[in-house]
């Protein structure tokens, strides 16, 4: 089984935040594979459990045997909702109540040094100032799993980056993380999510 965690804030004011970019996917994918969504109080996470093909696409015949159950595999989608720098309290209570094998983890969330619109796949990197994959790997005790980065970066951070005053900076850093798709992005972000979801079939 795979446990796939999509980071992101609960609470509607965050609802389609660049920062929620994770839970946005993972709801995509059990809307797409027929799971539902459920409070798992031990963890502290909202739950759902698909079965899927462990293929490269995601053609319509390959949907229907993932769906009949052949040759499918058991994927638990996960939305922690412990707000993201906190993610690795849930993740840590997840890997333990399943049973998680090395290498079963996949984390999807934004990555503010990847341009909008790419998607990247990485394993046993650091989290490069991510407060909720830091969360995640002093938790656990290790940085061994898959991370599905989600791009966010744009000429409005480039800005943003050039404010001399730090405290300033931050702030500004901080409410665009949390803040929402700008009106060029939005038109993007139906393939951009596909794409991630491709990365993670993959995986």
């Amino acid at each position: 089984m795979k446990l796939v965690v999509g980071l992101g804030n609960p609470g509607k004011e965050y609802e389609g935040s660049r920062h929620n970019i994770g839970f946005r996917i993972v709801n995509y994918l059990s809307n797409e594979y027929g799971g539902d969504f459920n409070l798992d109080k031990k963890s502290n996470s909202e739950v759902s459990e698909i079965k899927i093909n462990p293929v490269r696409s995601r053609e319509g015949s390959q949907r229907a045997s993932a769906s009949n159950g052949v040759n499918s595999q058991k994927v638990l989608l996960a939305k922690p909702q412990t707000f993201v720098n906190k993610s690795g309290e849930a993740v840590k209570k997840l890997a333990k109540s399943y049973k998680l094998k090395p290498g079963s983890l996949i984390i999807i969330h934004d990555d503010l040094d990847i341009p909008f619109g790419r998607v990247k796949t990485s394993f046993g990197r650091s989290s490069a100032g991510h407060k909720g994959v830091e969360s995640i790997i002093k938790a656990l005790k290790t940085d061994k799993f898959y991370r599905i980065r989600i791009g966010t970066f744009g000429n409005h951070l480039a800005k943003i980056r050039k404010i001399k005053d730090k405290r300033k900076r931050l702030n500004e850093m901080n409410k665009f993380v949390i803040g929402p798709f700008g009106p060029s992005e939005k038109p993007k972000l139906n393939k951009l999510i596909e794409t991630a979801v491709e990365k993670v079939l993959q995986l």
